[in-house]
């Protein structure tokens, strides 16, 4: 048994972290978010762009995972803000939960940016969305990063044969998709938000899912703090992230040396890797009945970031990557 996940684990990191980095070529690559009540959905959809500027991502979908109203906007004001008009929005349109912005930084937003989409409504169901976007990639190529609740991946894997596949969602996903990562969980065991808001989720994806998967845990965003340049950065005016991040930071006594970058550094994984900062410790998780979660050493498919290099140097990156402006390489 030990020499069977030895071997797992040796072609596990081949296939998540030289992916990332190929000829030049962009990562395919699907964001699920709970944007909204937090803000670091805000980093981390930034950090998605301003990875495809520089031709390291090719964003094929943007999602969210809660349904309050104006999520879908959300959303489109940012894909709009960073000159991507055509990204689709996808958005639950069955049960799922509904979270609303304690801090009003979203409705000050929508006040104030330009989107199309106005009401969720006029969204794409985000399970039809996941089907007809994987059904139409090469086999094995696109990277799924969640930063909320694994409700839509859940609906996905429940589906069955559509006009779109002829498979159902497991098998779809099996054929389709390269890698999952996702800011889920806390290791080697705990409580964390988006594992445990939609617990059932949770638990049908990580014991279903048919392809590796990498979690960025609740340990290894919460020392990461983000925004206080961003926002202290004079020559950046009319930016929804600056605002999202200015209009929140002072109402949270927590956040006063800024937010902590959960979401971030998940989506900084998908795309670009974990081996610069991090090692991985394989194996599965296992989710409990209240939601919380613990760890399998002896489980495959599934692995959890370790850090290795200074999280200092994450943070740096972070907050420069969150100030980059739309259309530009830097």
């Amino acid at each position: 048994m030990l020499r069977l996940t030895l071997i797992f684990f040796i072609a596990f990191c081949c296939i998540t972290d030289n992916f990332a980095q190929k000829a030049n070529k962009p990562v395919n690559i699907i964001f699920d978010s709970d944007m909204g009540p937090d803000y670091d959905d805000v980093g981390a959809i930034a950090i998605l762009h301003a990875l495809a500027d520089k031709g390291e991502a090719k964003i094929l979908a943007t999602m969210a995972s809660t349904k309050y109203e104006g999520v879908a906007g959300v959303l489109d004001i940012f894909n709009t803000y960073f000159k991507r008009l055509g990204i689709p929005v996808g958005v639950p349109k069955g049960e799922a939960l509904t979270l609303h912005d304690w801090q009003y930084w979203t409705d000050s937003l929508q006040a104030k940016y330009p989107h199309q989409i106005k009401t969720n409504d006029e969204a794409q169901d985000a399970v039809k969305l996941y089907r007809k976007i994987l059904a139409s990639q090469p086999d094995h190529s696109v990277t799924i990063v969640t930063v909320g609740f694994l409700t839509n991946l859940s609906n996905l894997l429940n589906t069955g044969a559509d006009k779109y596949f002829s498979l159902s969602g497991k098998e779809l996903v099996k054929k389709k998709v390269k890698l999952l990562v996702c800011m889920a969980g806390k290791f080697p065991s705990g409580s964390e938000f988006n594992v445990m808001k939609d617990a059932a989720a949770s638990k049908n994806v990580f014991e279903n899912w048919g392809t590796p998967v990498i979690f960025s845990g609740f340990e290894i965003g919460e020392k990461i703090k983000a925004g206080l340049p961003l926002i202290h950065n004079e020559t950046i005016k009319n930016d929804p992230v600056k605002d999202a991040f200015h209009i929140a930071i002072p109402m949270a006594k927590e956040d006063s040396a800024g937010r902590k970058s959960w979401d971030e550094t998940a989506v900084l994984v998908a795309i670009k890797g974990y081996s610069q900062w991090y090692t991985l410790h394989p194996g599965k998780i296992i989710i409990n009945d209240d939601g919380s979660n613990g760890w399998d050493d002896n489980g495959v498919g599934q692995a959890y970031l370790v850090e290795k290099a200074d999280f200092k140097k994450v943070q740096d990156l972070i907050n420069l990557l969150i100030m980059h402006q739309p259309g530009k390489s830097d």
